[in-house]
């Protein structure tokens, strides 16, 4: 017998039910960018001194600042969950398909069509479209009553993934697709090795700190502890380090930002296209594979959300923290936050359009009740 679409939500609380911080991460970011901007100009030396200590190449302020924000959100991930959700190969193959085929391939196109006269801009917002998903996504997802399982192993294989596929996709986006299009590569500073240690030390460090976190948190006292324990008071720390990253950047990029205000609404357009253009269509693909309401949104917000803290890293690490690069990465989060929120509420609305869904009516909305701690 054909099950009838579950009951629609009411999805008047979505914004409640996130954490002040997380409700208001838009205000911060700006607040954290005027900060940034203010200190460049009113004292310069500020940038001058943290140029001067460098690691590798890259400003140590910033370094730590990218490792504290990466940190909590991999100590996050349910690493063991995996066992179901692997067997769901359909779920699996296509959010591969989606995540690293389709999504950054949309990116270089959209890169190209609003950027082509801005390479360095170009570039950085490239490299956002290669950095998948592995942080937000687990809020958003949440809010909009997705599968959490299936998410926890989709961050996860995203986190790995990223690890040894960045760089070499980096590469072929980057300089091997241009090259067969006739169009202009990244110049000759890039380099594939960059981008592969970049990502080894800012994701793989964290990746190796967040998964030994949760795994002796929850063998030393379970998981119910760890996630109402621990999780709470490292989560903040997330947003501290990117506030403070963003601080930092604008503090270096005060003059090149101020000088071209415009260039920051020509970055910000091809994001807001690409966050609604790829999840209406991966949600048009759940639908149509019969994935059911739950692994559908789940799909749609991997997919979507975009790792903003790791291509910063790989921009700052790879092209340097004053460049146009890094600020194209910077600006991700400014543009993915509210748009992701909107989009929650338009996966709620959809659930009219799904059969079967395994949220009992009891919890139809888990949004409604407001959360006294947020997220």
């Amino acid at each position: 017998m054909r099950q009838s679409a579950p009951p629609v939500p009411d999805t008047s609380a979505v914004v409640a039910k996130l954490s002040v911080l997380d409700r208001f991460l838009p205000v911060w970011i700006i607040a954290a960018m005027g900060l940034g901007l203010a200190l460049g100009a009113v004292v310069p030396q500020v940038g001058q001194a943290m140029e001067s200590m460098e690691v590798a190449g890259v400003s140590l302020p910033i370094a730590v600042g990218l490792l504290i924000m990466m940190y909590p959100v991999l100590a996050k991930v349910r690493y063991n969950e995996t066992g179901r959700v692997l067997k769901d190969k359909k779920l699996v193959v296509t959010s591969l398909l989606i995540n690293w085929i389709l999504a950054p391939a949309f990116m270089f196109v959209l890169a190209w069509v609003f950027l082509a006269d801005l390479p360095e801009y170009r570039t950085g917002l490239i490299i956002v479209g290669l950095a998948r998903c592995i942080a937000m996504v687990l809020i958003w997802n949440d809010l909009a009553c997705g599968d959490r399982e299936a998410a926890a192993v989709l961050v996860a294989i995203n986190s790995v993934f990223q690890v040894f596929m960045f760089g070499v996709l980096g590469w072929f986006y980057l300089q091997v697709l241009p090259s067969w299009l006739g169009l202009e590569t990244t110049s000759a500073e890039f380099s594939i090795v960059a981008i592969t240690v970049s990502v080894l030390v800012f994701l793989g460090i964290p990746l190796l700190a967040g998964y030994l976190t949760r795994t002796l948190g929850e063998r030393a006292r379970g998981r119910e502890w760890y996630e109402a324990k621990v999780l709470p008071k490292i989560g903040p720390w997330a947003l501290y380090g990117l506030l403070f990253t963003i601080v930092v950047l604008f503090a270096l990029q005060g003059e090149q930002v101020l000088s071209s205000p415009m260039d920051v609404v020509r970055i910000a357009v091809p994001l807001l296209v690409y966050f609604v253009v790829i999840f209406a269509a991966s949600m048009v693909i759940g639908w149509m594979l019969r994935m059911g309401y739950e692994r559908t949104t789940t799909l749609s917000f991997t997919a979507a959300g975009n790792n903003f803290e790791l291509a910063i890293a790989v921009s700052i690490a790879t092209f340097g923290a004053t460049s146009g690069q890094a600020l194209a990465g910077v600006v991700g989060p400014l543009i993915e936050v509210p748009v992701l929120v909107a989009l929650v509420y338009v996966a709620l609305w959809t659930r009219r359009f799904f059969t079967g869904s395994n949220i009992p009516a009891k919890q139809e909305s888990p949004i409604a009740a407001t959360a006294p701690h947020g997220l």
